[in-house]
């Protein structure tokens, strides 16, 4: 698989499954800079289909992960989050049921989560091109940056069928919230709730590989 799904290579196993699934990434920052950051992986709407092929050995010329490899997979990168300075309280749960798998941790400032993803790199969990310095913050300048990431639009053309379909119907909402109010902000598509305190972004995958939709945003507080 390409280096596009390794993005959330802790999730890997369950979305070379899955040809339907959600993806949530949520931040919540605190006025003084601290604050929680959460991913969450839901597949449940592939339930039926996941359970029938975690029976296979292969599928698409692909190993069908076990249980206990992808628990492996979870609990090494939440050891990574653990061993990460500024990055505390980190809690994993594993849904196979449901097939819905969560990380969650608190960060004294929003770029340790950045350092996180470094060490996830620097341990080959990530793949190289993944991009990593995603946030950055300026208490002193009252904002908050979503950075630009790289399209992943060349890897997904070299992708066969079978992995291409891995995107079909799949979502991506990203919410990040806070203690101050926002003032402004630089990409409307994200949506301001009515308290000016969140702002909410929902996309197909495929509409962010194409860049119909950007991630990037610049938030400026009052």
């Amino acid at each position: 698989m390409k280096n596009f799904l390794k993005l959330l290579a802790l999730f890997l196993p369950l979305l070379l499954l899955s040809s339907c699934f959600d993806i949530l990434d949520k931040v919540n920052v605190k006025a003084d800079g601290t604050g929680e950051y959460t991913i969450i992986l839901n597949a449940s709407k592939s339930k039926t289909r996941l359970a029938s092929i975690s029976k296979m050995e292969t599928i698409n010329g692909k190993k069908v992960p076990k249980k206990s490899e992808i628990e492996n997979k979870i609990n090494e990168a939440a050891k990574i989050f653990k061993g990460t300075p500024g990055i505390s309280n980190v809690k994993t749960s594993m849904d196979f049921d449901n097939y819905v798998i969560k990380l969650s941790c608190n960060f004294k400032k929003i770029e340790n989560i950045n350092a996180g993803l470094e060490q996830l790199k620097a341990k080959k969990i990530l793949g190289k091109m993944i991009p990593t310095q995603i946030y950055s913050q300026s208490l002193e300048k009252k904002s908050l940056t979503r950075n630009k990431v790289n399209t992943f639009k060349a890897d997904y053309d070299k992708m066969g069928k079978a992995d291409i379909e891995v995107f079909n119907d799949a979502r991506y909402t990203s919410i990040m919230q806070f203690e101050n109010t926002v003032k402004s902000q630089t990409n409307s598509s994200y949506v301001l709730a009515p308290n000016k305190k969140a702002v909410k972004l929902e996309a197909d995958i495929l509409d962010l590989i194409f860049q119909k939709k950007q991630l990037q945003n610049t938030i400026l507080f009052q």
